[in-house]
């Protein structure tokens, strides 16, 4: 387990964990078993909860104390009880959007191994919904690296699908898309078009003319996901999105890169009807012109099961996309890069630099997109810069996914209170991948755990959803295991232990958002966010994590999610 400062801290907060509050009052929910896992370094055999807050973490007198007539007593048995699991990093609104959208992703996600699985499903999903000419047809999840060919459909493969309806489908990491030649003519796109700064329209080899692979930026000029579905569809979906996350034992959830028009818009839903989980967003800073920026401010407090966590950047792109800005040439780039390829900025290094300083000293929490070296180097310099400048508060800016950091980097992260949010899921999905493009050494350093530990630096990981499902258990397994798809174990020396693991995605997490006090152990006085597995995750084969299935969950004291009933 992690010995940072902050852990201290919360081993000797666990320590008053065998205590109960308020006693006289029955308890709603009791938990018996010897498969509890505190998070808090208590050994604890009983937990009570009374409204949305633990009462006890002792013994089984402890919590039959507070037994009353309309109590609900769980024996576990050999299940395990849990925190909640925190998503650390990832995109809600995206996992709510894409639920009515054609999936084109491939194993064991989805079923896409090929240019012309895509170019069948896109023409059953035409046929099969009867939609009519004209209308754009959107689809997301295709993945290269997993195609047969190893290249993305381009304008022509989509033209096969149809020539009536334009086509836009979208590459897992989100960083990328394609487009048939009727999406290209709706969206003014052509060989006149130059390339927007942070972005490259890819041309036809040996002409200007695009061949509908969209690099970065350039997704600017089609439509996005949400540009697709009513309002009225958007809220129901975003209560469904609640439910899949549930299933996955997730009790906070992540809704990244959005407006704050979407945070007000989320919040007054949560008014009319609070949602079930936990939600906090983060605006997406990019766009905004200075002024608008600077009347972002971080919640406090939730608003209907919503509060605004900060500010999200993005810096560059993303190694399964070939995108991410490197200090050294990939192995190997996208087709027809330069043998000295480092891909780019997809954000002006100067206004970040400018622009992080006064967010950190107001204290809205910011979160970087940074995968690159390059990248990394940026966000660490507009760290050091605020901090140089000043004295600030305690700002816990998070590098989100730090695929490619370096030793050196994670020197200045320990010093500088930065946190990595690793997109520790990488290693089985595209870790065969990213040998090719960075080489084995640079491969293997990827979502460094260890190395982290080492200096102790708190970190987290995470999926990055919808680029893969909110698996949390599934994300424990890779990030202890760090299997390729191919059986290759990447970075041996990096694998995290099972605990380690967990630390990430319940304390560790709940410390990146501030919520220490409040999520992350089984801790008297803590919120009652809970997950019931039916193993016990300190005990299975490691092999086995991913495969560990999730039966119940329960935030603020309710069972939002139930495998026997859901």
């Amino acid at each position: 387990m992690q010995c940072s400062a902050f852990v201290k801290v919360l081993l000797l907060i666990g320590l008053s964990s065998l205590g109960t509050l308020g006693a006289a009052q029955d308890a709603d929910l009791i938990f018996l078993g010897q498969n509890i896992i505190t998070m808090d370094a208590s050994d604890v055999s009983a937990v009570a909860v009374r409204g949305d807050r633990i009462v006890v973490a002792g013994s089984e007198q402890d919590a039959r104390a507070l037994q009353g007539e309309d109590t609900r007593v769980i024996e576990l048995g050999e299940r395990a009880l849990l925190p909640g699991f925190i998503d650390a990093h990832g995109h809600f609104a995206g996992v709510a959007r894409y639920v009515d959208m054609l999936d084109l992703s491939s194993p064991p996600v989805g079923d896409v191994t090929s240019v012309d699985d895509v170019v069948r499903k896109l023409k059953d999903r035409i046929e099969n919904l009867n939609i009519p000419a004209g209308e754009l047809v959107y689809g997301y999840g295709y993945d290269d690296s997993l195609l047969a060919e190893q290249r993305h459909p381009d304008r022509d493969d989509l033209d096969r699908a149809s020539t009536d309806h334009p086509i836009v489908i979208r590459h897992v990491s989100g960083h990328l898309l394609g487009a048939n030649s009727m999406a290209l003519l709706d969206a003014g796109v052509g060989a006149n078009s130059p390339d927007p700064a942070g972005g490259i329209i890819r041309r036809r080899t040996g002409s200007n003319e695009p061949d509908g692979v969209m690099e970065e930026t350039a997704m600017q000029f089609f439509p996005g996901t949400g540009e697709l579905l009513a309002p009225q569809r958007q809220s129901e979906l975003r209560r469904e999105a609640i439910q899949i996350y549930a299933g996955y034992g997730i009790t906070t959830i992540q809704d990244s890169n959005v407006s704050q028009a979407y945070v007000d818009q989320l919040k007054a839903e949560g008014l009319e009807q609070e949602y079930a989980a936990d939600i906090v967003t983060f605006v997406m800073g990019n766009p905004l012109p200075d002024d608008v920026l600077a009347t972002v401010a971080a919640d406090t407090n939730y608003t209907g099961g919503v509060r605004n966590g900060g500010v999200k950047f993005t810096l560059d792109g993303s190694p399964q996309g070939r995108t991410a800005w490197m200090s050294e040439p990939y192995n190997a780039g996208p087709p027809g890069a330069a043998a000295d390829y480092v891909a780019y900025p997809s954000y002006d290094p100067d206004a970040w630099l400018n622009r992080i300083g006064p967010l950190i000293e107001r204290g809205v929490p910011v979160l970087a997109h940074a995968n690159g070296d390059a990248a990394i180097d940026l966000m660490i310099d507009g760290v050091a810069n605020a901090i140089a400048a000043g004295p600030v508060p305690d700002h816990r800016s998070v590098i989100i996914h730090a695929q490619l950091i370096r030793e050196d980097q994670l020197d200045r992260v320990a010093e500088l209170a930065i946190i990595p949010s690793f997109y520790s899921a990488h290693p089985f999905f595209w870790g065969d991948w990213h040998r090719l493009s960075f080489g084995e050494e640079r491969a293997s350093f990827i979502s460094p755990v260890q190395a982290a530990i080492a200096r102790d630096i708190p970190f987290t990981v995470h999926n990055d959803s919808p680029i893969v499902p909110p698996d949390m258990m599934r994300l424990l397994e890779i990030t202890v295991n760090r299997e390729t798809r191919s059986g290759f174990v990447l970075g041996a020396d990096q694998r995290a232990s099972v605990m380690q693991a967990l630390h990430a995605i319940t304390l560790g997490a709940a410390y990146q958002y501030f919520e220490e006090n409040e999520k992350g152990s089984i801790t008297v006085g803590k919120r009652a966010d809970l997950v019931i597995l039916e193993d016990n995750p300190l005990t299975v084969e490691t092999s086995e994590l991913g495969e560990v299935a999730v039966l119940e969950t329960f935030a603020r004291g309710k069972s939002i999610f139930n495998a026997n009933t859901d």
